[in-house]
């Protein structure tokens, strides 16, 4: 059955693709050996250093975020090799079991999936043994931002690698690879790129790259060494996925025309604007530290999410996140990042007033509030 207007994606990604960028993708292929694709190969890379925040570089993956999770811990760790990784989500648990299968020692550091990674807990945990600490910058199943910064701060001296996954945050949060001392950095299209799911990224420090010199995991596909030799004239060692950088080259050219700054600002006025709404229907948001709020995506508390969001699925032609791992029928999650504008953020929050109204759970007036904040 045709269902008239647009369906509102609101799941905290894939995020909806902008017309320009379909646009950008929807083109003949080209020679992937050829000067144009050279031309297309050195400006995505370089764009991609800018918005990672770095001078390193940038490895591009026709990948799933899930394969850049991979090729950051084959090219930089040996087998048997100590790790701190620390419970911050669902995304964070895939990515310990991942390191756990390929054979890395993994120091969990438990936590409630309602805080971010601690940096003082993380200092506790380091040994001369530790060689790295694994981190979700933004928990997509939580909506909670861990500080970056801080983690780092509290490495000191220690000469452990600092792994980042970025997946959910690059393009929407403050992100800055050098300043913050990272030294490999997880990217994908689908969130804050404004792109399908398809492409993943690493970017390397220097210290990563010195590492992948002694790194014993087996890794071929993933090497970075043989990519960025390629890159080097602005080509890759295998058959490149050309339309997806099309459509990159177009969402970097849309990023730098609004400007990083803004892109945040615009991100964490839609973060308040729906946290305002969550308050006015009396709920309660999942992340508790202030300093950690997420501007991608907003998880909400309510037992029974998965009703509420059958109905408005149905009712409204709107989809939202799940609960996911041990959140599940636990939470919902409010997507808002992206090329996102305030009245379709309004929609949205509309949209979850009337769902909820219409299952049944007493709710306050959460849109006036919300409204407030966006007017500001």
């Amino acid at each position: 059955m045709h269902r008239p207007g647009r369906h509102f994606l609101q799941i905290p990604g894939p995020t909806n693709v902008p017309d320009r960028v379909l646009r950008a993708i929807d083109a003949p292929t080209i020679d992937h050996r050829g000067p144009d694709f050279a031309k297309l190969g050195h400006e995505v890379l370089e764009g991609m250093r800018w918005v990672f925040g770095t001078e390193s570089p940038v490895v591009i993956y026709p990948a799933s975020g899930t394969g850049a999770w991979e090729a950051a811990i084959v090219n930089t760790l040996s087998p048997g090799d100590k790790v701190i990784a620390s419970e911050t989500g669902h995304f964070a648990t895939l990515w310990r079991e991942m390191a756990e299968r390929l054979g890395l020692d993994v120091v969990w550091l438990e936590g409630d999936w309602r805080h971010g990674a601690s940096p003082e807990r993380i200092a506790d945990a380091l040994d001369d043994d530790v060689r790295a600490v694994m981190v979700v910058h933004n928990e997509t199943s939580t909506g909670v931002t861990s500080r970056i910064a801080d983690v780092r701060a509290a490495l000191g001296d220690h000469p452990a690698l600092l792994l980042v996954d970025t997946i959910s945050s690059l393009g929407s949060i403050d992100y800055r690879h050098d300043e913050w001392g990272v030294d490999v950095t997880v990217g994908g299209s689908q969130k804050g790129l404004m792109l399908p799911a398809g492409l993943s990224f690493n970017a390397v420090s220097q210290k990563a790259l010195d590492a992948s010199r002694d790194a014993k995991l087996p890794r071929s596909y993933w090497d970075w060494k043989p990519i960025i030799a390629a890159n080097e004239a602005g080509f890759w060692p295998y058959t490149s996925a050309t339309n997806l950088l099309y459509g990159l080259r177009e969402a970097l050219t849309m990023l730098r025309e609004e400007g990083l700054e803004h892109v945040f600002a615009r991100h964490a006025r839609h973060a308040s604007a729906t946290r305002a709404a969550v308050h006015g229907w009396g709920l309660e948001v999942l992340a508790v530290d202030e300093r950690e709020l997420s501007g991608a995506l907003t998880a909400v508390l309510l037992d029974g999410s998965d009703e509420v969001r059958r109905v408005i699925l149905e009712r409204y032609d709107m989809s939202l996140g799940a609960g996911l791992g041990k959140l599940k029928d636990k939470v919902f999650r409010i997507g808002h990042l992206g090329d996102f504008n305030d009245l379709m953020l309004a929609g949205t929050l509309a949209g979850v007033q009337m769902g909820l109204q219409v299952a049944g759970h007493d709710v306050g007036d959460g849109l006036t509030p919300a409204l407030e904040v966006l007017k500001g």
